[in-house]
Formats: structure tokens, sequence, C-alpha cells
């Protein structure tokens, strides 16, 4: 019989809280909501709406949806499609969050955000290549064994970095670059899709697929806290997230507004890490562009360890031939190759990949979530997924840089997006994704009814 499950206290709560906070929010996160701002300009809070729905809403919801269901991690909650999709979900998961997008963003992102400004165009490549072979020199030596001095670096520089947050943050509230709301709006786009654009760009922090990675580790340790049933611990993961996501949303809202405010002295960064650069120094001088670069290359470092060891563990896992050790080479290998081909080219294909998982991976957590309302029938997951995954590789397609999307093959495959309401928008999946639930669920109670008059007639 299963034990008694614990209340837990505020206190366990905070711990909790701190957990998923710790794991989500690292320096990358900074540059894409003020990026955002930049664009959205005086729309700046309604982007950010959208932008709070896919950066905290969703890996909250993912984090949830592995509680509901029991599972063990990504394979597990895939699994219900087929096992062959569920290993090709999970190697996707794997290889952008590790060594194909997010890992290499970790040595980028501080690069960008603390050296590039100070460097001419020729000499970026060779510095970078010097900074991001230290970098992930240093993730491999710290993976071998993760558990020790790394965190506990990363229980000191978290709260380091959000205290210098919290200075910048304060400075700029009392003495505003100028008025958010008066910003002008650099995107058309965001003209009159300030929302849904915003939506999409919370696709850049990963934190959904990132959830469907790391929400066992969060599910374990509130097991690990005397809980043991499942209702209870989706609740503490509600509650927990509150407070922990609930503060990495107020960030993005502050983030947001003040890359809105920064046009009122600098232009349109390419990116949000030449931005942040400019608004340190704009409130701190040269000291502030120190410290910052500083912090968020040891804080990128912490979030380049755990990304490169749930890499090599979860396929060590899956695929025990091979072991941890030369996954964790794989990984930091290539994660160092790529990273050297800078922040934009990192951005400008990760873009493609993350428009063909999230939809996949929205579905997924809607369904888990919801599972219990249909009996867990893997048809409703399958009818669901197939209707999905088309209109998600037509994103993919479209998302990707000229060199493919506007090829003669990609132009004629994406006049398909002729037919699907949303394409312009990116979001041609959702209309396909309900078709596909609503064929599941009668494929599933149409069984159901026919079960029970089989049942009733043998009873007769």
């Amino acid at each position: 019989m299963e034990s008694q499950s614990k209340k837990l206290s505020f206190k366990h709560y905070l711990i909790i809280g701190s957990m998923l906070f710790g794991m989500f929010f690292g320096a990358g996160n900074l540059i894409f909501p003020i990026h955002l701002g930049q664009l959205a300009g005086a729309h700046w809070f309604t982007a950010g709406i959208g932008f709070l729905l896919t950066g905290t809403l969703l890996p909250l919801l993912a984090i949830i949806a592995i509680a509901v269901t029991h599972s063990n991690g990504i394979y597990d909650l895939a699994k219900p499609i087929g096992k062959r999709y569920a290993t090709f979900f999970m190697v996707m998961v794997c290889a952008t969050l590790g060594p194909l997008f997010a890992t290499p963003r970790t040595a980028t992102t501080p690069f960008q955000i603390g050296f590039a400004s100070h460097l001419s165009a020729s000499q970026q490549p060779m510095w970078l290549f010097i900074y991001s072979l230290i970098f992930f020199g240093i993730t491999y030596w710290a993976s071998r064994k993760p558990a020790g001095i790394i965190n506990s670096i990363g229980k000191i520089l978290n709260p380091a970095f959000l205290a210098l947050l919290a200075i910048i943050f304060t400075i700029a509230f009392l003495n505003p670059i100028s008025k958010a709301n008066n910003a002008p709006i650099t995107s058309a786009a965001y003209q009159h899709g300030s929302i849904l654009n915003g939506f999409l760009q919370g696709y850049n922090t990963m934190d959904c697929i990132a959830g469907l990675l790391f929400g066992i580790a969060i599910i374990t340790a509130i097991r690990g806290l005397g809980q043991t049933n499942a209702k209870d611990i989706s609740m503490t993961t509600i509650k927990s997230g509150a407070l922990g996501i609930g503060l990495e949303a107020l960030i993005y809202i502050g983030l947001i507004w003040l890359g809105a405010t920064s046009l009122g002295k600098f232009s349109l960064s390419i990116d949000g890490g030449i931005a942040f650069n400019q608004i340190a120094n704009h409130f701190l001088g040269i000291f502030g562009e120190v410290i910052l670069a500083t912090m968020a290359t040891l804080t990128c470092l912490t979030t380049s360890v755990g990304l490169s060891t749930s890499f090599a563990e979860a396929l060590n896992a899956k695929f025990p031939s091979i072991s941890y050790r030369t996954w964790l080479i794989i990984a930091t290998g290539l994660s160092f190759g790529i990273a050297n081909f800078g922040l934009d080219t990192i951005i400008a294909w990760s873009t493609p990949m993350l428009m063909f998982l999230y939809p996949l991976a929205i579905t997924l957590i809607i369904l888990s979530i919801a599972s219990p309302l249909f009996g867990h029938d893997n048809r409703v997951y399958i009818w669901t997924t197939i209707f999905t995954i088309i209109p998600a590789i037509l994103d993919a397609i479209a998302a990707a840089p000229a060199i493919i999307s506007k090829s003669a093959l990609a132009t004629s495959i994406l006049k398909l997006d002729d037919f699907l309401p949303g394409a312009s928008l990116g979001m041609d999946w959702l209309l396909p994704a309900a078709i596909g639930l609503i064929i599941g669920l009668t494929v599933h109670f149409i069984s159901v009814l026919s079960r029970a008059r089989t049942t009733q007639i043998q009873k007769d």
C-alpha cells in the first residue's frame, strides 16, 4: 500500500521554487526578453503576456505533465505515441538542449554580453574560439562529477547575479532611459500581433522542452521531501511554481520593459546580448560591464554543466552501450564547434528546430495532463500527433534561413500552407492539432460506448 503522503510547509515550497528558478533561469534568458522589448516598443506589455505563456506557463505545465502521468522522463511521457516516436522525440529534445543549440549558446551569450562590443569584427572569431575552448574545457572537467563544487558556485552566483540585476532594475525604474509606452515599434509584426509574436519569441528560451527533460528531477526532489501521491505532487509543483516561475515572470516583464525603454537612447540591436551590454554600461559604466560579463560567464557555466550532464545521462540511459563519458565528450566537443559560429547564427538555425518541436511538445503536455479524462488512450495521442507533425514541419521550413526557406523545393512545399489558417503567424499547427484531438477522442468514446454496449448485452 502507498505510504502516507507528507504535508509540506511553506519552507518546502520555497526550496522547490528556488530549484525551479535555478534550473530554468540562466544568463541566456536575459537576452530574449530584452530583444523582445526592443522589437515590440510601445506594445511591450502585450508582447510580454504572450512571452510569459511559452516562457513560464508551459515549462510549469511540462513538469505537471510528468507528475500526472508518473513518467520517469521525456521518453516515458511520449511513449503512448509509440516507442520509436518517443525515442525520436527524446533524441531531438536532447540534441536541441544539448550540443546543437542550447549548450553552445551558454558560451556565446556571455561572450556577446561582455566581450564582443569591445572587439572589432575581425578579432571576434579568434577570441570567441579561445573563450569557448576554455569554457567547454571547464564544462567537461566539471561534468565528470557535476554534483560537487559547480553546484556550490551556482548557489552563490545566482543570488549575486540577481542582486546585480536588481540594482540595474532599481536605477532604471527610478531614472528610466525613456518612457516604454512611447517607444517606437521597430518590427511591423508587433503593430497588431504583439501577443502572438511574443508567444513565438518565448520559444527561444527553450524552457518548455527543458521542462520535459528536467521535470523528473523536480518530481524526484518533491518525492524526496516525503510526498508520494500524484495529486499532492502536482499541487506542490503548482504552488512551488507560483513562487519560482512567478519570480521568473516578474524578471521577464522587467527585462521586456527595459528593452523598450532602451530605444530612447539606443537603436534596435541585432540581439539582446548587445542591448544588455549597452544598458549595463549606461547605468553602471565600464564597472557594470565587467561585473556583468564575469557573472554571466560563471552563471552560464553552471547551466552548461547542467545541460551537458543531462544530455549525457539521458542518452547513456537509453543507449547504455555508449558510456556516459563518451556522450559527455560528444556534448562538449560539438558544443565548442557550434559555439564558434556565433550567437546570431545559432539563434537563426535554432528557430526552425523550435518551430518544429514546440507544437509537438505543447500537444504532448496538454494530452498528458488531460489523459485521465480519456483513460490514457494512446489513440488520442497518436491522432493528435499525426495531425500536428505535418504543419510543424512546414513551420520549421518557413522559419529556416533563406538558403533553405527560399529554395525551390521549400517554396513548393510551403504552398500547402495556403490551405492552413495561421500559417503566416507560425501557428498553422493549431487547427490540425484540434482536428486530430477531436478524431482521437471520437474514436476513444465510440470504443468505450461499444464496450459498454457489449457488456450490457452479455449481462442480458
